[in-house]
């Protein structure tokens, strides 16, 4: 019986990395939800705490249902990814439509996209400015925009238009869950928001880094011209941003999301593979990657300005790129981005 478990799993150490991934994230989204009904205060930010995290961790799992590093059948890859999907809270749309822009993205060398929020923003002043006072607060409201799309997906995108019905059940299915528990429990449905903004504020803090090219309007066209420049120019655009480089389970917080260039030279590599073979393709140099510290210096300092990558200290500067990127970043001097998250799907 164990036999046929582990060889169900992409290799056999999934069942221990991939398993416990998993399990952590099943039950920690169970014990969040449970514990933001209780009257104890401590529990309630344990619990909250938690269930972001767990969330985080499913979503990453996501990501690697998407490259199949999961299990040996796409098919099993697909269901989790499916049922992962339900508990981040992106289930409006289907997996198969993040898996699609996600796999452009790396044939691509490229962020191919339907919606261009940077065009859309400099079309509506006044959002710009509430989303930038939210922002200083530490609220995600440029991510929220992109997760309000996302609810209403199958209505606001023509080529999607064939997935209303199925969008509109799930609307209706996670809505009358949620507004129910608001109903009855309203501190429970608010701690379920702030553990939710927790899944966005890290996913997009490590996204936020790791590409120095922004969007292209191309997600819909038919054979669009691509940018992919061969193996040598997509290392050249990517970057790495690890919790830690002398020790790996810093990083199994994000999954090892943060060995960026490692997962774009071989995308089947599982997560727990990802520090060593950073190490085997690009050697432990820390000038190779950009520092904890600097990450989140400038994700604190750039909040406000990374909205439009405009103002602040940076302002005039020319925009960087390649080498330039990775020196700024290492610096301290970059705004980054929002809303890039592999689980928008437009």
């Amino acid at each position: 019986m164990m036999d046929r478990v582990t060889s169900a799993f992409h290799e056999p150490q999934g069942l221990f990395f991939h398993g416990g991934a998993l399990f952590y994230g099943l039950a920690g989204y169970a014990l969040g939800l449970y514990g933001l009904f209780s009257e104890n205060l401590w529990i309630n930010a344990g619990a909250t705490l938690l269930l972001g995290h767990a969330m985080t961790i499913c979503a990453y799992l996501i990501h690697e249902c998407g490259h199949n590093t999961v299990f040996r059948s796409n098919d099993s890859n697909a269901r989790l990814g499916q049922i992962l999907n339900w508990v981040c809270g992106t289930s409006y749309g289907t997996f198969e439509d993040i898996r699609y822009k996600h796999f452009r993205h790396h044939m691509d060398n490229d962020d191919a996209a339907w919606f261009m929020c940077d065009e859309y923003f400099e079309r509506h002043p006044h959002l710009v400015r509430a989303i930038k006072f939210l922002e200083w607060f530490y609220i995600p409201a440029h991510d929220l925009v992109m997760h309000f799309i996302t609810l209403f997906g199958a209505f606001i995108i023509p080529q999607r238009k064939d997935q209303r019905l199925r969008n509109a059940v799930v609307i209706l299915v996670r809505g009358g869950a949620f507004f129910t528990v608001l109903f009855f429990n309203p501190k429970a449905a608010g701690l379920y928001v702030i553990a939710y903004l927790l899944m966005i504020h890290i996913l997009r803090f490590k996204d936020g880094l790791q590409h120095d090219y922004g969007s292209n309007p191309t997600l819909f066209q038919q054979d669009p011209p691509s940018r992919f420049g061969g193996r040598a120019t997509e290392q050249a655009h990517t970057f790495s941003n690890p919790e830690c480089l002398k020790y790996d389970w810093p990083n199994y917080m994000t999954l090892c999301f943060g060995f960026h260039n490692a997962h774009h030279q071989r995308p089947t590599v599982p997560w727990y593979k990802l520090p060593a073979y950073h190490r085997e393709q690009f050697g432990t140099e820390p000038a190779r990657v950009i520092p904890l510290k600097m990450q989140l210096r400038m994700y604190h300092r750039y909040r406000v300005h990374r909205v439009t990558h405009s103002g602040g200290d940076l302002a005039g500067l020319p925009e960087p790129w390649e080498k330039e990127y990775l020196e700024r970043a290492r610096a301290g001097k970059l705004y980054g981005g929002n809303a890039v998250s592999f689980l928008n799907s437009f």
